[in-house]
């Protein structure tokens, strides 16, 4: 469903009902053999890949740190930023050796993720949809986040330029930054379809057929809806955000 398709009429409440109620057929078709060709459609989209870590009996993960920190979302390997590809043999060997495998998605390649938490993420795109901006592909994650697919603004040719995920959170430190996440360089996300400890998912709210837009165009909408789920009024000379100079 989209803005374009809704009509004007009733849009506002249509919408709230369907990003409360409606899990899209692709998070249950990606496992249920769908999972191959959700991840291929990803890669074919641009978003690089690399095979993580999955739920293990009794919320533990399938790594061997005891007592893992983010069981069944971090990459398997400590070299995540250089294996990661969209090379499509490469992701079929991957997904077929490694069945039960989460994947993750490298940002600030190609592409950056906002990270915000699930209701104000959902206030946001139902407002962003409603003013007709175009909003990207949407992945909702049953822990309590809403992440935005956009554009990187995280590839000038000056190195000294780039903006680095120090500059928000790195995914190792997540649960210090309730509000906005902004993933870019150095960092990843889940990429649908993935499961979380407790029979919980990551899947598409809206598909890989939207194309990537600016960050800039969905983050005045995204922060005014997080500073009201924190209870603050948004303070955009201070907020914690990558900004170029």
């Amino acid at each position: 469903m989209s803005a374009e398709s809704g009509g004007r009429t009733g849009l506002q409440g249509k919408l709230s009902q369907w990003l409360r109620g409606r899990r899209p057929k692709e998070a249950a078709a990606g496992h249920e053999g769908g999972r191959e060709a959700l991840l291929l459609a990803a890669a074919s989209a641009g978003l690089p890949l690399a095979p993580a870590a999955h739920p293990a009996p009794g919320y533990r993960c399938s790594c061997d740190r005891v007592g893992c920190p983010t069981p069944a979302r971090h990459p398997v390997s400590f070299a995540w930023q250089t294996q990661s590809t969209t090379d499509r043999a490469q992701i079929e060997r991957w997904a077929r050796h490694q069945p039960q495998a989460n994947f993750i998605t490298a940002t600030g390649m190609v592409h950056d993720v906002l990270d915000v938490p699930l209701e104000a993420g959902r206030e946001a795109l139902e407002r962003l949809l409603g003013s007709g901006i175009e909003v990207g592909p949407v992945a909702e994650s049953d822990d309590g986040r809403l992440l935005f697919f956009t554009l990187t603004r995280g590839t000038p040719e000056d190195e000294d330029e780039w903006w680095p995920c120090e500059l928000d959170c790195h995914p190792e430190t997540a649960d210090e930054h309730p509000g906005l996440r902004w993933h870019c360089r150095g960092s990843y996300v889940l990429v649908p379809p993935a499961r979380l400890p407790g029979d919980q998912a990551v899947h598409w709210v809206r598909g890989l057929e939207h194309p990537l837009p600016d960050p800039l165009t969905l983050l005045e909408v995204l922060t005014d809806a997080c500073s009201r789920y924190v209870g603050e009024e948004p303070d955009h000379e201070n907020a914690a955000w990558p900004l170029r100079r």
